[in-house]
């Protein structure tokens, strides 16, 4: 996994690309801490260069979205694509993360 982050108008977005597995809970640890001291209102995880998921990076997700929740902070997952949004759909992501095309 790797990533670049940009702030503009109260909202993060963070491009993630490549592959997201169990190998990067600490990068992703990384990130969210990193994130947490942007004070943005919105979150936008922009996954459409993400290739694959595995139920690990499904967790870390929600992850995500429990930190934005103690910072009234909104996870919008963008651009799933193939495997990856096949996977959000079979664990009902749309009924925990608003999700963007």
């Amino acid at each position: 996994m790797n990533y670049k982050t940009e702030i503009a108008d109260g909202t993060t977005t963070v491009e993630v690309t490549g592959r997201f597995t169990f190998g990067d809970h600490s990068s992703f640890r990384k990130l969210i801490e990193e994130v947490r001291g942007h004070d943005s209102s919105t979150l936008v995880l922009n996954i459409a260069g993400v290739d694959f998921i595995d139920s690990a990076g499904l967790g870390m997700l929600l992850l995500a979205r429990d930190e934005g929740e103690k910072t009234n902070t909104t996870v919008v997952l963008r651009g799933a694509q193939g495997q990856v949004k096949r996977m959000l759909e079979v664990a009902r992501f749309d009924t925990l993360f608003k999700l963007e095309d």
